[in-house]
């Protein structure tokens, strides 16, 4: 079983659990989101509807955790290839912290890392993960997390405009 790395709120690390543990304890564990860019659009996932939270709801291209032992990078690189059968090359653009709870019994504590990555080629999506891919327009995703936040995920409504603001260089996009 794959431990995550728990941290302190400087990202340090604390100590390690199981996914499972994280998520049902509510304790602050070391994540990533990956965003994938061409000329001016975005790569959505809708996550499956299977996934134990968030099922059917729009976000960013890939996201996990990072295993005990495991750069950041490494994971990335692990995870953009599992889930859509990519390579690329990421930069990290920010971190930040979010908690959010599903229910009783399940939380999201993360202190997540952005990265992006400029991309345009195959995409083989896991389809135990992704149920459905679009490239978007930056102009029209602004526009569609303004008027639409539920249909997009926790951490993809503070992540996002994170990532706008790095590729627009500050400018309203569009």
């Amino acid at each position: 079983m794959d431990h995550l790395i728990c941290v302190d709120i400087q990202d340090r690390e604390i100590g390690n659990a199981t996914k499972e543990e994280c998520h049902k304890k509510g304790l602050l564990h070391r994540a990533f989101s990956v965003f994938l860019y061409h000329e001016g659009k975005l790569l959505l996932q809708r996550r499956a509807l299977e996934k134990y939270h968030s099922g059917g709801l729009w976000t960013n291209a890939c996201c996990s955790h990072p295993r005990c032992q495991e750069s950041l990078t490494e994971a990335v690189e692990r995870r953009l290839y599992q889930e859509l059968s990519v390579v690329c090359s990421c930069e990290e653009v920010g971190e930040f912290i979010y908690f959010h709870k599903f229910h009783n019994e399940m939380y999201e504590y993360e202190y997540d890392h952005v990265f992006i990555g400029q991309y345009y080629g195959e995409i083989s999506p896991d389809k135990e993960e992704i149920m459905d891919l679009k490239w978007m327009e930056i102009a029209d995703l602004s526009e569609s997390m303004l008027h639409n936040p539920e249909q997009y995920t926790v951490w993809f409504l503070t992540a996002a405009p994170m990532v706008i603001r790095k590729l627009t260089g500050g400018k309203k996009p569009g």
